[in-house]
């Protein structure tokens, strides 16, 4: 019986700041629905090219707030991107405030968490890049 993937979903305590983390990551809003009635919004948030609903990251928001959202999403796993060039898109986002839990020492692989906790992983397209500073000597902050 064939399936197919439809996205993966994450809930999130500030809409705004989680958009503009996944905009960050070049992500790009896709389609967006408000339910009254369940009092939620959900955003699908899709790589540029992709709207064709294929490898869709939906943010939930709950308008009454969600305090069962746990302070550390481990349990998830993560989300897994490739990247043109992994150093640029590390300092892209230091440059605007996000922290580098595992940086690209190997010009290959780096870890960010988005603002509710959810593990990032940014892969280097095709090789690996030559090790590079400030990447090579730099370590890991928090855990991934």
């Amino acid at each position: 019986m064939p399936i197919k993937y439809l996205h993966t979903m994450v809930r999130v305590k500030d809409l705004d700041a989680s958009i503009a983390f996944y905009k960050l990551l070049g992500l790009v809003e896709r389609r967006r629905t408000e339910n009254e009635g369940g009092r939620f919004t959900l955003v699908f948030l899709c790589p540029p090219g992709m709207d064709d609903g294929h490898a869709d990251v939906e943010l939930t928001y709950n308008w009454d707030g969600d305090d069962a959202l746990p302070s550390d999403s481990r349990h998830f796993g993560h989300l897994a991107y490739t990247v043109e060039n992994i150093y640029e898109m590390c300092q892209h986002l230091m440059d605007n405030g996000v922290t580098i839990n595992r940086p690209p020492r190997d010009g290959n692989m780096a870890f960010v968490r988005s603002p509710d906790n959810i593990s990032i992983e940014l892969l280097q397209e095709g090789d690996a890049l030559a090790p590079a500073e400030p990447w090579a000597s730099m370590e890991n902050t928090g855990h991934w």
